[in-house]
């Protein structure tokens, strides 16, 4: 069922559906496995669930959330409401201005696909006394995935991809969070990204020691390859960095690594072969770079924008002179644009080294401004 065909399937189905749902004998359906790329590598599963069980899921959520919420920890900013991931990496630059340079960067292993279904149904039992609600979100859990058409069984994890998996995942880490808190000490959790603060390395190696150990109570696994403590600076955190500048002062920067993924996917964009018209190219090039800037406009640091500007401007020219395609036409449109004889001739004898011309004259015949007008973004104004 696709979503266009929801209102008729509500208008037929859900009488019987709200029934099941009220006696607390409703199957949900298995949910579609999809893998998509990871920000650090390798792939993350998805389980995405059908139209009218994520519908459900949402009416759940919105009654849910409202209770729950309240009782969460003000360490966590994952997934909630009025809470963001610019307010995590704002109370962590706030941590260490107090003096907590260390920190206890958490990587838990695969933790959606552990969740252990009794530890986290015991604390939903704790909270809710309803126990056809308890039964339903009990079958949400073990509806199961469908792999190349086969059922398959989940017997633990909360399958990323529908709306109830982020408060699930909540409920069943509040009780670290708590500890954490009774023992005084400052942190972020994001979902599963947790940063602990401290004032120096053994501290935080004490306190990794404590973790491993809470955490294989609720039978998750911290990846020990990848936790360390370390000095924050070095440990990007949601995709951005912290940094000190002349004065001492800690600031929010954008991770090395959030730089390459943008670049990448910038590559991506403006690859000749790809066929698309210039126009297509900015159109797609204006979206992409609003919503990365919307996320990552939090940075306090323009640093290696301007470089980068100047890169995808580059990368623009180049796709310009790949699609005139030959010396007569390449000559007619540097022509139509104002460059002078030999400039255009100079260009055009060598049409197709597209990233050596994209340089040079190239530059003051389709000038930033040009590009401007055209509609390239900028990312440093």
């Amino acid at each position: 069922m696709t979503v266009e065909e929801l209102p008729r399937w509500m208008r037929e189905q859900w009488p019987g559906i709200r029934e099941q749902l009220l006696a607390g004998s409703y199957e949900p359906k298995p949910v579609r496995r999809v893998q998509i790329p990871k920000r650090g590598g390798g792939e993350r599963e998805l389980g995405i669930p059908t139209v009218g069980d994520r519908v459900i899921q949402q009416a759940i959520l919105q009654v849910l959330q409202p209770r729950l919420d309240p009782t969460f920890s003000d360490h966590s900013y994952g997934f909630r409401p009025g809470r963001s991931a610019h307010d995590a990496v704002s109370q962590m630059r706030d941590y260490v201005t107090e003096g907590r340079v260390w920190v206890v960067d958490i990587d838990l292993e695969k933790f959606f696909d552990r969740v252990n279904h009794d530890m986290l149904m015991g604390r939903l039992a704790k909270r809710f006394e309803d126990r056809r609600l308890l039964r339903t979100l009990r079958r949400y859990l073990s509806a199961g995935v469908m792999v190349n058409g086969v059922k398959v069984e989940l017997r633990r994890g909360t399958p990323q991809g529908g709306p109830l998996s982020p408060l699930l995942a909540n409920v069943y880490l509040d009780e670290v969070d708590k500890e954490l808190e009774r023992r005084g000490h400052a942190f972020v959790r994001y979902a599963d990204d947790l940063r602990v603060l401290v004032r120096s390395k053994r501290a935080g190696e004490r306190v990794m020691g404590a973790l491993i150990k809470r955490f294989a109570k609720l039978r998750l696994r911290v990846n020990e390859s990848k936790s360390t403590v370390a000095r924050v600076y070095e440990r990007p955190f949601l995709g951005f960095r912290l940094w000190m500048n002349k004065k001492g002062e800690t600031k929010i920067g954008v991770s090395s690594k959030s730089m390459e993924r943008m670049k990448e996917r910038v590559r991506e964009l403006t690859n000749k072969r790809r066929g698309r018209r210039v126009e297509q190219v900015v159109w797609q090039l204006q979206r992409y770079l609003q919503g990365w800037w919307r996320y990552y406009g939090l940075t306090e640091s323009r640093w290696g924008f301007r470089d980068v500007e100047g890169w995808i401007r580059r990368r623009v020219r180049c796709l310009i002179l790949y699609q005139y395609r030959t010396p007569r036409r390449a000559y007619r449109a540097l022509r139509a644009l104002g460059a002078r004889d030999l400039q255009a001739r100079a260009v055009a004898a060598h049409v197709s080294r597209w990233w050596w011309n994209s340089k040079g004259v190239v530059n003051r015949i389709l000038s930033n401004s040009y590009l401007a007008r055209l509609g390239v973004p900028t990312l440093a104004s």
